[in-house]
């Protein structure tokens, strides 16, 4: 399956619109995602909309089906905090296992600048791929909401 997997940087030129990758991250991310209107709001600051940083999106595709969606968003920052998110990622579920998820954030991240941070829930079965990316746990995070 891997030699079929195609995965670009999205622009708005690409085959599948905004509304298609947030409606794709908001049916995958399942029980880890966000309300539709949050996710949107991550791929217009990825954009650069309402003069933000930006970032970069990246689809993966198998036979013209996208099948994963990955966000990067720029922070500002550098140093204390790193220059980059990783917002976001979702594998179709029925293509999960085949390495889709891992060839999104390798390209993602080689096309970052500065350091990636990602948050990650304990009992996601996603943090074994990060942790073998090079990803570690650096900080607990705590928020006050």
């Amino acid at each position: 399956m891997k030699n079929n997997v195609q995965v670009n940087q999205w622009d708005s030129n690409s085959r599948y619109s905004i509304q298609d990758l947030s409606q794709f991250l908001f049916t995958h991310l399942e029980r880890f995602g966000d309300p539709l209107h949050q996710i949107e709001g991550a791929l217009d600051y990825a954009q650069g909309k309402n003069n933000k940083p930006g970032g970069a999106l990246y689809c993966a595709t198998m036979e013209n089906e996208l099948v994963g969606v990955v966000v990067f968003l720029k922070t500002g920052m550098e140093g204390f905090i790193p220059s980059n998110i990783l917002v976001y990622i979702a594998v179709d579920g029925s293509k999960r296992g085949a390495g889709i998820g891992a060839k999104l954030i390798e390209l993602g991240v080689s096309q970052c600048s500065g350091g990636v941070a990602l948050h990650v829930e304990p009992d996601n079965p996603a943090k074994r791929l990060y942790e073998r990316l090079g990803f570690t746990n650096k900080y607990l995070e705590m928020r006050l909401s």
